[in-house]
């Protein structure tokens, strides 16, 4: 089974979500989804100042298998991206919720966080899968 802290909020389309105390949110892709895509070999992410919508297709991650969307699990204003995965992707595979996060966020609208699933309900989806 996949690791998936209780701490998080997630997104049907395999991203996490954790509420800072600055009211900012950090954005990456769950154990689930590097784990599907195998070693990655390139990511890109959104920039800084970068508007997203719920659920825009905002990042790209490549493995030697295949490329996938990442998708912007709330809406809200782009404030910095982990420069560490341009050089060293493959931190998502091994350290996906902490060092391998990938954008921050000021959510634009905080509720949305509340529609996302807890980890009890992230784990009951895997097992649709």
């Amino acid at each position: 089974m996949s690791n998936v802290p209780a701490e998080l909020k997630y997104a049907k389309s395999h991203e996490w979500v954790r509420r800072e105390s600055d009211g900012s949110v950090t954005i990456g892709i769950t154990d689930f989804a590097q784990g599907s895509l195998g070693d990655l070999v390139f990511v890109e992410m959104p920039a800084a100042g970068r508007k997203l919508g719920k659920d825009e297709s905002c990042a790209v991650v490549e493995s030697v298998k295949a490329a996938s969307d990442v998708y912007a699990p709330i809406a809200g204003e782009v404030i910095a991206s982990n420069a560490k995965l341009g050089d060293s992707p493959e931190i998502l595979n091994s350290d996906p919720y902490r060092e391998g996060w990938m954008w921050k966020m000021k959510p634009a609208n905080a509720a949305e966080l509340d529609a996302l699933l807890d980890a009890a309900a992230y784990e009951d989806f895997l097992k649709t899968l």
